[in-house]
């Protein structure tokens, strides 16, 4: 996979979006985003693995199911070439790099799964949507794919949606976080 040309963020902020309290919502579209589409039984779909809507990082990247036939592999572009270049992706499988197309946010913190009950009918609940879990849903009216992938033990989501809905997420989180700090 080739580098893609330098990113720009659809987002306009000033510096992070993070308050005094325990959340902080961070801009991650640069980084490089990798679709893999594969039926199952192929060797592409054992290679990939996982269940649908799991995530689990491998090494550098983050791995995720986000559809029974679709996984995305996240990382620098060195680390998502070199995971996929190691895998058999024989056998009907595609490869698309979707990082200009989709953009991600990382909402993080104690109080994260609080605010993004705000802006989506999802259950949070560390039982229902626990570290490694991954679903598709509505965010403030926009779908998106949701994933669960902690930070020390700290709630942190990431959030991906088409690139044109990025100012609008992303104001529409700012405005679901401020009652937390």
């Amino acid at each position: 996979m080739a580098d893609p040309p330098a990113f720009e963020s659809p987002v306009v902020t000033i510096g992070r979006a993070a308050g005094a309290g325990s959340i902080t919502l961070t801009d991650e579209s640069a980084t490089t985003k990798a679709s893999v589409r594969a039926a199952d039984g192929t060797p592409a779909a054992s290679a990939l693995g996982l269940t649908f809507g799991c995530a689990e990082a491998r090494g550098d990247v983050l791995v995720a199911r986000t559809r029974p036939d679709e996984w995305m592999v996240f990382g620098t572009s060195q680390a998502v070439a070199a995971h996929l270049g190691g895998l058999d992706l024989s056998g009907y499988a595609s490869t698309v790099d979707i990082t200009h197309s989709r953009l991600m946010f990382r909402i993080t913190g104690l109080a994260a799964a609080k605010a993004m009950a705000k802006v989506c009918s999802i259950d949070f609940s560390d039982p229902m949507m626990p570290s490694g879990a991954c679903v598709g849903a509505s965010v403030a009216k926009v779908g998106c794919d949701i994933i669960r992938h902690d930070i020390d033990d700290v709630p942190s989501y990431r959030i991906l949606c088409d690139r044109s809905f990025g100012q609008y997420l992303f104001d529409a989180l700012v405005d679901a976080k401020a009652e937390f700090g």
